[in-house]
């Protein structure tokens, strides 16, 4: 190897070098930027999820004056705590910004975490359900198009069951022609 060709080696790698410093300050320049475009939408969707609350809360109140004016206290009492927890959210939600916001989630999976087992857990399901519940309808769009499929859909009841396919070695069923098996003569 000649001095030469080993300048041109020490060359190549600075410059892959400094090329790959400069990609990755771009990528933590862009994952910064898109941090904060996050904690922006964070704390303008929790201002107004606060701002809802909160109505949600003064609603809860009028509620309980209503009942309180019937002569019905103890519902009334309900609905003023009711109302006092969901106005407590509602400003916490207002007034706290992302940061706030994720630091005391975290707090509370710390010192909840089979709340937040459950919490997934009945997400989950829900989602589920969800799905479940929607994929008539995504059937029903995707065979309503032109070119979807036209296969009816299973409409089998209990007392009205499709027969299941027949295995080797069963008997033939009433009124199907039996057919010789491949091999038998």
């Amino acid at each position: 190897m000649t001095q030469t060709d080993a300048g041109t080696g020490e060359q190549v790698k600075d410059k892959a070098t400094e090329v790959a410093g400069q990609a990755q300050e771009k990528a933590q320049q862009a994952a910064g930027q898109a941090r904060e475009q996050v904690r922006t939408q964070i704390d303008q969707r929790s201002t107004e999820a606060g701002r809802k609350v909160s109505e949600q809360g003064s609603d809860l109140r009028a509620v309980g004056d209503q009942l309180r004016e019937q002569g019905k206290d103890g519902p009334a009492k309900l609905a003023d705590q009711a109302a006092h927890h969901v106005e407590r959210a509602g400003g916490w939600l207002s007034e706290s910004d992302a940061d706030k916001i994720l630091h005391d989630v975290e707090d509370a999976a710390r010192k909840n975490p089979w709340a937040v087992v459950a919490g997934g857990v009945a997400l989950g399901f829900a989602a589920s359900r969800f799905l479940k519940a929607s994929s008539s309808d995504r059937y029903r769009a995707r065979v309503a198009q032109p070119g979807g499929t036209t296969t009816p859909p299973n409409t089998a009841t209990p007392d009205r069951a499709l027969p299941r396919p027949t295995q080797p070695g069963d008997a033939p069923r009433v009124g199907e022609p039996r057919f010789a098996s491949p091999g038998a003569v």
